[in-house]
């Protein structure tokens, strides 16, 4: 089965799809697999980086994944950019880090900065939905 070109009628799809997970073995080979099929089928990324060191560091290794899938599958891939997620302003750790974003991808990083919710990471362990 091959994917047939987008009409101007159809919406944007949102896909999300997960790369360099915490978990190990079979589950990551499958959610990398399912990540590069997204990339190769999409026109554009948006691409969320935690505020943290190792998120930023992870970056790199996403761009160089996105530049292997142009040159190997997808040419018309673009990174329509980079959003700061889980961003807390009281912290100097975030601030260094979207300065450092900001240094290195000027062009990419959106304003908006996703703040962090303590609510939101809390939710599961009181077995409650993120959205009510």
């Amino acid at each position: 089965m091959r994917l047939r070109p987008a009409t101007d009628r159809e919406a944007t799809v949102l896909l999300v799809a997960p790369f360099n997970s915490y978990r190990t073995g079979a589950y990551l080979r499958a959610a990398e697999q399912l990540g590069v099929a997204a990339l190769v089928a999409s026109q554009g990324v948006i691409i969320p980086m935690q505020c943290e060191y190792y998120a930023l560091e992870g970056l790199g290794q996403l761009l160089n994944t996105i530049k292997r899938i142009k040159r190997s599958f997808n040419p018309d891939l673009a990174i329509a950019g980079i959003l700061l997620t889980m961003f807390d302003k009281r912290t100097n750790l975030a601030h260094q880090v979207a300065t450092e974003a900001e240094k290195f991808f000027r062009q990419l990083i959106f304003k908006t900065r996703i703040p962090r919710n303590v609510r939101l990471g809390e939710a599961p362990s009181f077995g409650k939905p993120i959205l009510l």
